[in-house]
């Protein structure tokens, strides 16, 4: 909301709960953020966003810990370096991560599969063989378009409504459903 005052665009939480999205340029379209002001737009959000201390959603860690022990684990966020490298050291979930991907790590934004691609190639793995779980309708559209099995995730974020109907394969009122549904794959031998 800091950022919309200062660009002096006024928008509520009610507005941006309508418009949400991980690509923050739908949510500059929706507020008719002027195209020369997306650089400023971005600097500003990042400013505020600096200064928040969100916590990590309740059970998270003790999920990542016990994925990261049977499966490779990767991470493909809209979220950027600076700012998630530093939250993944707080947390101590750092080292539980093959490969990372940042917003400034793809020149399409989510919904558009690149990201999640270079993932797997880092990964060296194929899409059979990933699912990607995510909590906005973009993240099940990028991973369908990456033919990859999408697992939805009801978060904190205003995009419950979008989500459900955006139709992951499977969807979680919690992350600490997960484990309950993954399985290691066979060794190919």
């Amino acid at each position: 909301m800091a950022m919309f005052r200062a660009l002096q665009i006024e928008w509520g939480l009610n507005q941006l709960k309508s418009h949400y999205s991980p690509n923050w340029y739908h949510v500059y379209r929706a507020a008719r953020v002027p195209r020369i002001e997306w650089r400023r737009a971005d600097r500003l959000w990042r400013t505020a966003y600096a200064a928040e201390k969100p916590p990590l959603l309740p059970g998270a860690r003790k999920i990542v810990r016990i994925l990261g022990r049977k499966f490779v684990l990767g991470l493909v966020t809209s979220g950027s370096r600076s700012r998630v490298r530093r939250q993944l050291r707080e947390f101590g979930l750092a080292k539980y991560f093959s490969a990372c991907v940042y917003s400034e790590d793809a020149t399409r934004k989510k919904p558009h599969p690149a990201a999640l691609n270079w993932a797997m190639k880092c990964l060296d793995a194929g899409s059979e063989d990933c699912v990607y779980v995510g909590d906005s309708a973009e993240d099940i559209e990028m991973a369908r378009r990456a033919r990859v099995r999408p697992i939805g995730v009801l978060g904190p974020f205003p995009t419950a409504a979008r989500i459900r109907a955006a139709r992951p394969d499977l969807l979680l009122r919690s992350i600490s459903e997960l484990p309950h549904y993954l399985r290691p794959a066979e060794s190919k031998s």
